[in-house]
C-alpha cells in the first residue's frame, strides 16, 4: 500500500500537479489519438465516395478538374504551386483509392498509439493532395481545419520516436499553437453570427435550426420542440462558448481548464443534435490543449498515468525538436496577420485559406440561419408517361430526409457528400449545381457508382425511364402524432423537369460539359 501510494505522489508533482509548472504528456497522447480517429474516418469517406465523386467517370472528373486549372494557371507547375497534390503525378481511380487506403491504414496506426512527425507528415500530405482535387465535396471549412491541425500535430512528436510516450517532451510552442488555433475557429464562429443573422442577434436562431441544418439527427427533432425559453438559453450558452471562452485559453490553469470544459461541452451540445460531419469533433482536438496533465490524470487510467509518469521521470530535450517548434511558431504567426484581419473585418468570410498549403485559415458557421427546410429529392419511374400520373419512385438518400415516417439516422463523424451538397443545391438552381444533370444521367444508366450514394436503388433490375428531381419543403411532424409521421412536407415545385436518356437537352449538355459517356 505504501509502494502504492508513493507511485501516486510521485506522478501526481511531475505530471502538473497544482503548483507545480504544467506537463502536456497525457495532452499529446489524447489528442494523437482523437487526430487519428477522425483521419481514419475522414479516409473512409474517401475510400467509399472518391470514385463515384470525382473519379475519371464520377460526377466531376478529377481529370477535367486538374485540365482546368493548368489552363487558367498557365501549367500544370502552376497548378501544383496552387493547389498542392500527388494527384498532379496520377489521378486514376486506382490512385486515388490507393492515396485513400494508405491514409486509412496510417491513421489506424495513429489510433493504435504510434505517432511520429513522419507519419504525421504523410497524413497531412495525403488528405490535402485529396482535398485540393476534391472541388465542391471537399469545400467545407472541417477539411482545411483538418489540415491545418493536422499539420501541428505533426510538430507535436519526434521525427522517428513513434512510441505513445517517448522520450522527448511536447514542445510547449505546439501547444500554444493549438490553443491559437481554438481561439480563431471559436470567436470567428461567434463573430459571424453576430454580423450574420438577426435570429443570432435576437436569440431566436435555434426556433430554426434543429429543422432546417443540413442532416438533422435522430435527436434533432426533440431538440426543435424544447421550450422556447430553453432554445433562447442554448443561443446564450453558444455566446459564452464562442465570444467569452476563447479569450481565456491562454490564460492561466484555472482558467483554461474551465475555457476548455466550456467549448467540449459546447461541442459536445452539437454532436447529439445534429449530423454536422466530423466538424465538432475534430474542433474539440485543438480545445484539448487547454487541459494539462493534472487533469488528465484525474480522468485517465492509473496505468496509462504511470506510463507518462516514466516517460517524464527520463524526459529528454531535443534542440532540433524546440527549434524546429519556434521556427513553425514564427511562420503561423506570421501567416496569422490576414486571417485575423479578416476575423476583425466588417466584411468577414469565412472557411477560407490564406495560403497554398491551409497553413492558417479563418472559420465560421450557420453566420445565417434559414427558416424553412427545402429538400430536392430525385425520382424516377418505368412508365412511357412522364407526367404527375406515372408512377414516379424515389431514391432515398442516406442522411437528408426522404420518407415522411424514416427518423434521421445518426451518420456524423462519418460525412454524406452528395446529401450535404443536394442541401445547399435545393436552397439554388440546377444552373448552379451543374453536376446534378451529370447525376441524372447516371442514373438513368442505373451507374453502380452513382447508385451507390443513395440508400437503395428503386430501379435494381433495368434503368428508370424517365427521372425527374422535385423541390419539397420538409417540417417536423409534431411527436406522437396518430400516423407515426417524423416529417411533413409539401410540394415546392419541379427542380428538374423529366428527363430520359435520349432527351436532346441532357445529350447536348453532357457533350458541353466533357460528361458525355
Amino acid at each position: 500500500m505504501e509502494a502504492t501510494n508513493d507511485i501516486d505522489s510521485g506522478y501526481s508533482q511531475v505530471l502538473g500537479a497544482p503548483g507545480s509548472s504544467p506537463t502536456y504528456w497525457l495532452t499529446r497522447f489524447v489528442l494523437l489519438r482523437l487526430l487519428g480517429v477522425l483521419y481514419a474516418i475522414a479516409f473512409l469517406v474517401a475510400i467509399n465516395q472518391l470514385v463515384p465523386l470525382i473519379g475519371s467517370h464520377g460526377l466531376l472528373p478529377v481529370g477535367n478538374y486538374l485540365r482546368q486549372i493548368s489552363a487558367a494557371l498557365g501549367s500544370e507547375g502552376a497548378g501544383f504551386l496552387r493547389l498542392p497534390s500527388v494527384f498532379w503525378l496520377g489521378h486514376s481511380d486506382t490512385a486515388l483509392l490507393t492515396v485513400a487506403w494508405l491514409g486509412f491504414a496510417l491513421s489506424c496506426v495513429v489510433v493504435a498509439g504510434y505517432a511520429n512527425a513522419l507519419l504525421l507528415a504523410v497524413l497531412w500530405v495525403l488528405y490535402m493532395s485529396i482535398v485540393h482535387v476534391g472541388q465542391e465535396w471537399y469545400g467545407y471549412g472541417w477539411e482545411i481545419q483538418l489540415t491545418e491541425t493536422g499539420f501541428l500535430a505533426i510538430f507535436l512528436c519526434p521525427l522517428l520516436d513513434w512510441r505513445p510516450f517517448p522520450k522527448y517532451t511536447p514542445p510547449m510552442p505546439i501547444i500554444v499553437l493549438f490553443r491559437w488555433l481554438t481561439f480563431r475557429i471559436m470567436l470567428g464562429a461567434g463573430l459571424i453570427k453576430v454580423r450574420g443573422d438577426e435570429v443570432w442577434r435576437n436569440s431566436t436562431a435555434l426556433y430554426y435550426h434543429f429543422e432546417t441544418q443540413p442532416i438533422p439527427g435522430p435527436l434533432s427533432r426533440w431538440f426543435h420542440f424544447l421550450p422556447r425559453t430553453v432554445l433562447q438559453v442554448g443561443v446564450w450558452f453558444n455566446w459564452l462558448a464562442e465570444l467569452a471562452a476563447p479569450f481565456f485559453v491562454f490564460g492561466p490553469r484555472f482558467a483554461r481548464h474551465l475555457a476548455g470544459v466550456i467549448i467540449v461541452l459546447f461541442q459536445v451540445n452539437i454532436i447529439l443534435s445534429g449530423n454536422l460531419s466530423f466538424l465538432n469533433w475534430l474542433t474539440i482536438v485543438p480545445a484539448l490543449a487547454c487541459f494539462d496533465d493534472n487533469f488528465w490524470a484525474r480522468l485517465l487510467p492509473r496505468q496509462l498515468v504511470r506510463k507518462a509518469q516514466a516517460a517524464a521521470d527520463r524526459a529528454e530535450t531535443s534542440k532540433p525538436m524546440q527549434t524546429t517548434a519556434w521556427v513553425v511558431t514564427a511562420i503561423i504567426g506570421l501567416l496569422s496577420v490576414q486571417p485575423t484581419l479578416n476575423m476583425v473585418s466588417p466584411g468577414q468570410i469565412m472557411n477560407t485559406s490564406f495560403d497554398p498549403l491551409d497553413l492558417v485559415n479563418t472559420y465560421g458557421a450557420f453566420g445565417s440561419v434559414g427558416k424553412e427546410r427545402w429538400n430536392v429529392v430525385f425520382e424516377g419511374t418505368l412508365d412511357e408517361d412522364s407526367t404527375d400520373q406515372a408512377n414516379w419512385q424515389p431514391y432515398i438518400y442516406k442522411g437528408l430526409p426522404v420518407s415522411l415516417n424514416q427518423r434521421p439516422p445518426q451518420v456524423a463523424p462519418y460525412q454524406l457528400r452528395l446529401d450535404w451538397q443536394m442541401w445547399f443545391a435545393a436552397m439554388a438552381t440546377p444552373a448552379e449545381y451543374p453536376w446534378t444533370i451529370n447525376l441524372v444521367s447516371k442514373l438513368l444508366h442505373n451507374d453502380p457508382a452513382a447508385v451507390s450514394l443513395f440508400a437503395r436503388n428503386p430501379f435494381p433490375n433495368q434503368p428508370p425511364r424517365y427521372v425527374r428531381a422535385v423541390r419539397y419543403r420538409y417540417t417536423f411532424a409534431q411527436p406522437g402524432n396518430p400516423q407515426g409521421l417524423y416529417w411533413q412536407r409539401q410540394r415546392v415545385d419541379l427542380w428538374l423537369p423529366p428527363l430520359s436518356v435520349n432527351d436532346p437537352r441532357l445529350i447536348e449538355f453532357l457533350k458541353s460539359t466533357g460528361w458525355a459517356p
